[in-house]
Order: C-alpha cells, then structure tokens, then sequence
C-alpha cells in the first residue's frame, strides 16, 4: 500500500526478462527428469502446447494449448488455412516466441503434417506436429 501522498517513480522501473527454467520433461519414460532452460525450454514449450487441446483441461488458462480438433472432414485448402491460423495463434501466446515463419502444411490422408520455424528470444528452432484431419 502507497502511503497517501506518495509517488512511485516510473523512471526507476525496468524491465526484467524472467528465466525459462523448467522441468524437463521425459516423453519416452512419462517423467520429469532434472530442469531444462534456454531454448530447450522454448522447444520444449511449443511441444506440450501443441499436445494440448486448448479448453480441454481446467488446469491451464484459455490461452493455452492449441485447437486442432474441429478441422476434421474439411477441404485440405480449408485445413491448411486453418492449420496455419490456429498453430501460429497457440505458439504467440507464449511471450518467448517472436514469430512462426516456413509453415508448410501437406494434408495425406486422414492427416495433416505440419512444418515450421519458431522464432524466439532464445534462437530459432524447426518445429513440426501431425494432426488428423
């Protein structure tokens, strides 16, 4: 609580970048193993966004986790649009991640592959995700 009559000198205020550092997470063996920071923790970000359906689990905000259900039976010009749009939507909210460059979307199938470029503060990585169609 600001005492009355006094001012809080915005001169002073930076801004801090916080640390990525998180638990790094063991697919093979369903596990978290040590921490991961840097751009392993971004790479590691897009993956588990990408994995989770957003809205789907009470756990995370409404901003997190990607909408790749509700695409299926549509066009593969529909689902490359849509592909496009929602992955680069999900990846943006995370505020280490610049921009989502090189989509390439190729729809076979019931299925669609998905390549791309994260661009972050921590570096660029190639990035990719299946999705059934």
């Amino acid at each position: 609580m600001i005492p009355t009559g006094g001012q809080i000198d915005t001169d002073e205020l930076q801004e801090v970048q916080l640390p990525s550092r998180t638990y790094r997470l063991d697919l093979d063996k369903k596990r978290a193993t040590g921490t991961v920071d840097g751009l392993d923790a971004v790479r590691q970000a897009v993956l588990k966004i990408l994995q989770t359906e957003r809205y789907d689990y009470l756990i995370y905000s409404f901003d997190y986790g990607s909408e790749t259900a509700g695409i299926t039976g549509r066009s593969p010009e529909i689902v490359q649009s849509e592909l496009t749009r929602r992955i680069r939507e999900a990846l943006l909210q995370d505020d280490r991640i610049n921009d989502v460059t090189d989509m390439q979307i190729t729809v076979s199938g019931d299925s669609a592959l998905a390549t791309f470029t994260v661009v972050s503060d921590q570096g660029s990585f190639e990035g990719g995700v299946t999705v059934g169609v």
